[in-house]
This record gives structure tokens, C-alpha cells and sequence, in this order.
């Protein structure tokens, strides 16, 4: 039997065996052509990866997650075919003949958007306990079969690194470049992504993107979790598979027991296709991102904030401080004012965070003084938080005990001079909710920066299978309560924040609205960040710094502000401290983002130079909303003043407008676009300055 699927321009297609054997055959932007697959191969077009404790594997696979039983045994079922709200829902039905486990694949398709859900649901029906090694929540094999060259000739993979300061360092591989060269039809080597902790993005983004050069077709994938995930390229049947879950005991230390009766849910991936390559994948993924994002009026708004951190107060806020840069901030348009770290306590706080209590040393007139001048000066008061955590040396510890906390080995984890706070505890619970109320209700708080600077590790044993089970059950509390605060306070914005970009996901971003996106201190440096920022989240969720500094020039302020405009603008620096006309710069670029910012939720972006990379001279990133093209262009270094920037899309289109839309001063660039060339060419005369271009087609 054969099911082919046509939805949104996906196509797939399923073959059930004589003995009822469910495989994968296509998946992708164009339709399967049989040719690409031979009969003897389709065994490997596995639906489901599935390993039990005690269950053999079927051949040599290295650590690979291939080969696994009773994933080899699952025996088709039947299918549901429906519709609901968001579009098509397949639901593909297996069983396991010898343990009574049974698998639900389940593939949510979006109206008009090239991506899907994929979650795979376990529940015993058997008799016995079955202990899970591995599940997968989407596995394809073949995805490399379209085009007559070779693997290594044609494939590249795309690979989002990160780090704390050094967010989104992008990368494209051969697969060769890789170390998985087309030697022989199957190995033990794979290309692979894992994390294991509670800093979901601590050295990659939970995503991926495969392109097909000879093609000119992309796949590209996301996991949608805030803790430990896994993800892998391999080979066998001579073609490659790509199997994406959340974590494995393997690699994550995950490791699950379910007893007659009960179900385990895996961890959602959403995975698409593009006709196109890096940029109309990431343009796809932005589409889907929109969709399953929670509704809020935030991401429509795109009000500018104030932080008052970054090259700025670093965490020490006082009342006599906080005025006058609330004065500043009010005079160049900012819309929030959010007062960050360091408000619930006199000195040094960092190991005695817990009770988020204002500090009276701090706010001689107490903390509503201060947030209510904020909103005397039409801004909305916003605090920063870290909720997740208690210090180790808080007052608030006096009221817990070791059921609050994270343990392994029986003791409390500890990390940074921290414990984390185990969302499964309802006491836990009632505390953070408590919190929110005050800020909220009491002080009349509607931005909370919600921070995270711990990483709690593999998990947790307290009422767990395994560590790793421990922290899943705590990383799905968590979201649970975040669901009942936004519908709570459906109007109140929480930033999502883990020492910058740590927790970079769309577990987190589907809830929240706005995502810090590094702690970098240095401009310059963070141009690079912002610039490729858009391709890991929506533009309209990527806060991006813009700090002033005290010392510096009027082309430091235009480069820092640029950084910001086409995003989300978090701005900071000592304000009240500039000169009347750095500042007036200041108020010059949030004037005019109040005049595009409507575009920028509808826009996809675009990067002419490509990818950025830290090392290049010249980056540029633009958005394309209908007819504008927006281009920020940066030159951080290097001898040449001139740049080309191709924009192919509108090649042999004359411009109606073209212009730089800041700074108003062009100070001595220029820039012409050349539609039969399809390039703007842009002169930036010295290094570390940065532009705005606009134009009309």
C-alpha cells in the first residue's frame, strides 16, 4: 500500500509492506521519483527509531541511533486523517507485536507554510515495563537522493554554533569537511548535534538546515525544547538518514520506564522544506515561527525598551542613578524602562538572590517611587528577574528544603552559587507565582527581563527514571507555568534572557515574545550577532543592545544604533551623559523606527555578503517586506571603502526610491543601485561604520 500526501507544497510518501512493515520514502518540496530509491534500500526509509533496555540491535552501528528494536518490529496499524484549527493532522498508528508498545507518529501540518510538527506518543499496552533508550520524534532516510551527483559534492549542512558573547556564529559543511566522506553504503560515523543541560542553545542552536546545491532544495529542521536534545546525520542503505529527538541515554543521560497503562510523550520538532537554498529555508522557518507563536500584541507593537544595563548601570541601580537616565530615555522615545539586576539587594548580590524583595538601601523612597515616575513619564516600569534560581546564601532559603531543589547523588546542585528551583514542587510553584503577583499587581510592573545564568546540568534524580527524565518532567513544568502567568497577565511582557542567547528556542519563543540575544559588550563585535540573528528567530523577537558608550564618537552611536533597527530595540548606555548631538542621534534612530517598525513582522530577511563570520570586513543583513528592501550594511575592518552588495530577487528592476534612511547625514557615503547588475554598491569611507539603506521597487 501506498499513502502519498500533497499539503502546502510538501509532499510525502508512505509504503506499508505485505507484512505491515511503515516506511518513509519522500519527503520534501518536489515529488518522489522513483528511480531515486531501489528496491533493496527501502528497508532503511525507517517511519520511527525506537530502542528498549534489554532489546538487541540489529547490526553494526557505532553510536548511531540506527538499528534499534523493537523500532525494527513496529508493525502499521492504521492512520487518522484530519483537520483542525492550524491545518492537515496525520496521525501514523504502530505496535510492537512482542511488548504491546505502541507508537503514534504525529505529523501537524500549517495552512499555506511548508513545515510541519512532528511528536511521536508511547503508551504500553503490554504487560510489562518498557524502558526507552531512544525515541525518535522525526527520522528520514534518503535525504540526499534527489540529483545524479554525489553526496559530497552536493550536500552542505548548516550549523548555528553559539556561545556566551558569541551567539549564532553560523557555518555551512560538506559533509566531507565533516569527516563523513561516500566511502562504502553504511557507517558508524555521524554528523551530530547534542545538548545536554538546562541552557538549551549553550553551544548550538536547537536547529539545522541540509541544502541540495544540484537541486536547489533545502530541509531544514528545529527542536522545539529548553533542555537536552539530539540530533544526527548518518548513513546507511547507501543513502543518508537525519533522525531528530529530544534526549537519549546515550548522549543525554535520558532514560524513561513505563509500566503497563502509561504514555510518554516525545519532544516536538518542527521540520520543512524549501525550493531554494539558505535564505528561502530560513524564510519558511520565519513563516511557521509567526504561526505557532503565542498571540500578543508585542510582537505587532515592537515598543522600544530601555535596560538600563549594558555598558550602563552593570546591575547597581539606585534611585539617585535611575532619574535622570529615566529623563533620557523618555526624551529619545523609549516606550519601556526596565530596571535590571541588582534592585533587591544593598551590595553584592549575586549568591543571596531568592526573595525579590526591593532594597531599601537602594530606593531610600522605596521601588514604587521610582516605577512610578517611570510611568509619570509615559514609559511602562519593567524589573529584571532570575526565577528559576535561589543563591545560595538567601534569606528565602530559610523557608524551603531539598525538595525545592535539584539534587544528584543525593546533594543539591549547586552551580555559580546557585540551586535550582525544581518546577515540579508545587511549593515552587507558589512561590514564583507569588512573585509575578507582587510585581505585576503591587508595583504595576508589565516588562520582566527573565533571566537564567545557571546551568543546572544532566538533571535531576528526585522523582525520576533517570536524570535526564528528571529534567525533561522539570523543563515541561516550567512551560506549564509560564502558559497560566501569560494567561494570566496576557497583556505583561517576559523577556526570555539565559546569560544572553543560552536558551535561544521555540519551546521558549512560542510563549515568549522577545529573546535576548547576547550579553556582548563590545559593538562591533555585536554586529555580526545581530545581523545573522534572524535566521535562528523572527526579527521581530531578536532584542538587539544599542549602548552609546560614554567615550565614544558620532559614528560609534550610528554603528551601535544600526545594529538594532531592523530588529528589536534594547536600548542602554548612559544616556543623560551624552552630548546633545550624540543624543540627538540617539532620538533620530528611534524616531525613524517608529516609522518601519510595522514592517518588520511581516518581513523576511535576506543577507547580500551571506552568513556573517566574525572575521569578515564588510557584513550586511536587509529585510524584504513586499516592495522595500531595507539593507543594513557594516564595514568593521579591511582597506577597501567599497562594497557590492548583490540583491538577485530584484535584478533588471529599475528603483522608484533609494536613499539612506540613517543617518539622515550620509557623512561622506554613497551608494547607487545598478538593476542590471541586480547590486547596490555602497562606499563606506572609513572602518567601524554602519548604514541604513531603503529602497522601492
Amino acid at each position: 500500500m501506498m499513502i502519498d500526501i500533497e499539503e502546502n507544497g510538501l509532499y510525502l510518501k508512505i509504503e506499508v509492506t505485505a507484512e505491515g512493515d511503515a516506511r518513509l520514502l519522500h519527503f520534501g518540496a518536489r515529488p518522489l521519483v522513483e528511480a531515486d530509491i531501489a528496491e533493496e534500500q527501502k528497508p532503511g526509509f525507517r517511519l520511527l527509531e525506537l530502542q528498549l533496555t534489554g532489546e538487541d540491535r540489529a547490526e553494526y552501528h557505532g553510536r548511531t541511533h540506527r538499528a534499534t528494536y523493537p523500532g525494527l518490529r513496529m508493525v502499521y496499524e492504521g492512520m487518522n486523517d484530519s483537520r483542525n484549527e492550524q491545518g492537515r493532522k496525520l496521525e501514523l498508528l504502530l505496535a510492537d507485536p512482542v511488548t504491546g508498545l505502541q507508537a503514534d507518529l504525529h505529523i501537524q501540518f500549517y495552512n499555506g507554510v511548508k513545515t510541519v510538527r512532528c511528536w511521536t506518543v508511547l503508551r504500553n499496552e503490554g504487560s510489562e515495563a518498557a524502558e526507552v533508550e531512544y525515541v525518535s520524534s522525526f527520522a528520514l532516510t534518503g535525504i540526499e537522493k534527489e540529483g545524479t551527483l554525489d553526496r559530497d559534492e552536493k550536500m552542505s549542512v548548516y550549523i548555528p554554533h553559539n556561545g556566551w558573547q558569541s551567539e549564532l556564529q553560523w557555518r555551512s559543511y560538506t559533509l566531507p569537511e565533516l569527516g563523513m566522506s561516500h566511502m562504502k553504503d553504511r557507517g558508524s560515523k555521524r554528523i551530530s548535534c547534542s545538548n545536554t543541560g538546562s541552557w538549551s542553545a549553550a553551544e548550538h542552536i536547537p536547529m539545522a538546515v541540509l541544502t541540495n546545491t544540484e537541486t536547489a532544495t533545502s530541509l531544514f529542521w528545529q527542536i522545539e525544547h529548553s533542555g537536552s536534545w539530539h540530533w544526527e546525520i548518518i548513513d546507511q542503505y547507501d543513502h543518508l538518514t537525519l533522525l531528530v529527538s529530544g534526549p537519549t541515554e546515550h548522549d543525554n543521560h535520558w532514560w524513561k520506564r513505563l509500566m503497563p497503562g502509561e504514555q510518554f510523550v516525545s519532544v516536538p520538532v518542527a521540520v520543512g522544506v524549501a525550493e531554494g537554498g539558505f535564505e528561502k529555508a530560513i524564510g519558511e522557518l520565519t513563516s511557521y515561527r509567526r504561526r505557532i507563536r503565542r498571540p500578543n500584541d508585542d510582537n505587532r507593537l515592537l515598543r522600544i525598551i530601555f535596560n538600563d544595563y549594558m555598558n550602563c548601570l552593570w546591575g547597581s541601580p539606585t534611585t539617585a542613578k535611575l532619574l535622570p537616565l529615566i529623563d533620557a530615555a523618555a526624551e529619545v522615545g523609549s516606550e519601556y524602562f526596565c530596571i535590571d539586576a541588582g534592585w533587591y539587594a544593598p551590595g553584592e548580590w549575586w549568591d543571596g538572590v531568592g526573595e525579590w524583595l526591593p532594597s531599601s538601601e537602594r530606593f531610600p523612597e522605596g521601588i514604587k517611587y521610582v516605577l512610578d515616575y517611570i510611568r509619570s513619564k509615559g514609559m511602562i516600569p519593567g524589573l529584571w528577574l532570575e526565577l528559576e534560581v535561589m543563591g545560595i546564601r538567601s534569606p528565602k532559603l530559610a523557608e524551603t528544603d531539598d525538595s525545592w531543589f535539584f539534587k544528584r547523588h543525593g546533594k543539591r546542585v549547586v552551580d555559580r552559587s546557585r540551586y535550582q528551583l525544581d518546577y515540579r514542587n508545587p511549593k515552587v510553584i507558589a512561590h514564583a507565582d507569588e512573585v509575578i503577583r507582587r510585581l505585576v499587581e503591587d508595583y504595576g510592573v508589565g516588562y520582566i527581563k527573565m533571566d537564567y545564568n545557571i546551568n543546572a546540568g544532566i538533571g535531576t534524580e528526585t522523582d525520576a527514571d533517570s536524570v535526564g527524565d528528571g529534567l525533561l518532567a522539570h523543563n515541561r513544568a516550567y512551560l506549564a507555568w509560564l502558559d497560566r502567568i501569560f494567561a494570566r497577565y496576557p497583556e505583561l511582557v517576559i523577556e526570555n534572557c539565559s546569560s544572553g542567547g543560552m536558551r535561544m528556542d521555540y519551546a521558549m519563543l512560542s510563549r515568549h515574545s522577545i529573546q535576548s540575544t547576547s550579553d556582548q559588550e563590545d559593538y562591533v563585535k555585536y554586529a555580526g550577532i545581530a545581523a545573522s540573528s534572524p535566521a535562528a528567530l523572527t526579527p521581530e523577537q531578536s532584542a538587539i543592545w544599542s549602548y552609546p558608550l560614554r567615550e565614544g564618537d558620532d559614528e560609534e552611536v550610528i554603528f551601535n544604533m544600526v545594529n538594532a533597527l531592523l530588529l528589536r530595540i534594547h536600548q542602554s548606555g548612559h544616556l543623560a551623559e551624552l552630548s546633545p548631538r550624540r543624543l540627538a542621534l540617539v532620538k533620530e534612530a528611534l524616531d525613524y523606527y517608529k516609522t518601519i517598525r510595522a514592517d518588520i513582522p511581516e518581513a523576511l530577511p535576506f543577507w547580500p555578503l551571506g552568513l556573517p563570520k566574525q572575521q569578515d570586513d564588510w557584513i550586511s543583513f536587509g529585510l524584504r517586506a513586499g516592495n522595500r528592501v531595507y539593507v543594513a550594511v557594516w564595514r568593521l575592518a579591511g582597506g577597501e571603502k567599497e562594497v557590492r552588495l548583490p540583491l538577485s530577487a530584484f535584478k533588471g528592476k529599475e528603483a522608484s526610491s533609494q536613499r539612506c534612511a540613517y543617518p539622515a547625514d550620509t557623512r561622506g557615503t554613497s551608494s547607487q543601485w545598478n538593476a542590471e547588475a541586480g547590486t547596490l554598491v555602497v562606499r563606506l569611507p572609513e572602518p567601524r561604520t554602519a548604514r541604513l539603506f531603503e529602497l522601492d521597487f
